[in-house]
């Protein structure tokens, strides 16, 4: 390994230096107050009566014992003491915690992974929205949404707050599908809802059912965009009250 450098000795002496200047060097008349200063604390007693034998795992057993490893480097020892009680009771009794834990989580039904919670959720949610589609779809047909819905100035309402916050971006307020921009009109991704053209069908019930399962996926859509299935977001009361808003829009293309 060769001779150790110049600057490692110096720090190794420079370091027992300051640890006899610490602890007070022994001496005849008895270290510290043969020389007139204060008299030794325990602490430094105990550091000048440590047995150079002791060896890793032979910790402190009193409180203020101290006790340093049998490694050494540059002049620097570590003290070899044993963790208090509370904390190791503490470590062991998280490693029980966490056996018990992992058993009863992954291996028994008491309780559900995140997975099986997300699963059970969206399952729970899908069938209260297929059973609202349902109890909606019984009740509902084109002449209900003409006769009825469309005339009704609540669900009319209702169903033009829905349409702003959903539909304004592709189909702009006046269901034009344009955007007047310094008096140009700029075409929206969307089909307009006001020029009599209905692309997947012209009755009440087809254009509630286009909102609700978005553009079918056989077909190309408008310049290649295709509107997303709004049923997975809004509620079928919402659905027929946008599409009563649509037709109350639409008085000649529906009999008003």
């Amino acid at each position: 390994m060769g001779e150790p450098r110049p600057d490692d000795r110096l720090r190794g002496a420079l370091h027992r230096v300051r640890l006899r200047d610490a602890v007070g060097a022994p001496s005849e008349a008895g270290g510290a107050q043969a020389h007139g200063g204060p008299p030794a604390s325990r602490f430094q007693r105990q550091l000048r009566s440590m047995n150079p034998e002791i060896k890793r795992g032979n910790y402190a057993k009193e409180e203020g014992e101290a006790v340093l490893r049998e490694h050494e480097y540059d002049g620097i020892q570590e003290f070899d003491q044993k963790l208090p009680n509370w904390w190791l009771f503490t470590f062991y009794g998280a490693i029980v915690w966490f056996v018990v834990y992992w058993g009863l989580y992954y291996h028994t039904k008491v309780y559900s992974t995140d997975q099986e919670k997300i699963i059970a959720s969206v399952t729970a949610l899908q069938e209260k929205k297929d059973a609202e589609l349902s109890a909606t779809l019984a009740t509902l047909d084109d002449a209900t949404l003409i006769g009825k819905w469309a005339t009704d100035p609540a669900i009319v309402a209702a169903g033009e707050a829905t349409y702003t916050i959903n539909c304004v971006a592709c189909h702009a307020a006046d269901l034009s599908s344009t955007m007047d921009v310094a008096g140009n009109k700029i075409p929206l991704p969307g089909r307009s809802l006001v020029d009599g053209v209905w692309e997947y069908g012209s009755k009440p019930m087809d254009i509630f059912k286009i909102i609700n399962q978005g553009t079918p996926v056989d077909a190309a859509g408008l310049n290649g965009a295709k509107m997303v299935a709004w049923g997975q977001s809004i509620s079928p009361k919402q659905i027929a009250e946008v599409t009563a808003f649509i037709i109350s829009k639409n008085p000649k293309d529906f009999g008003g």
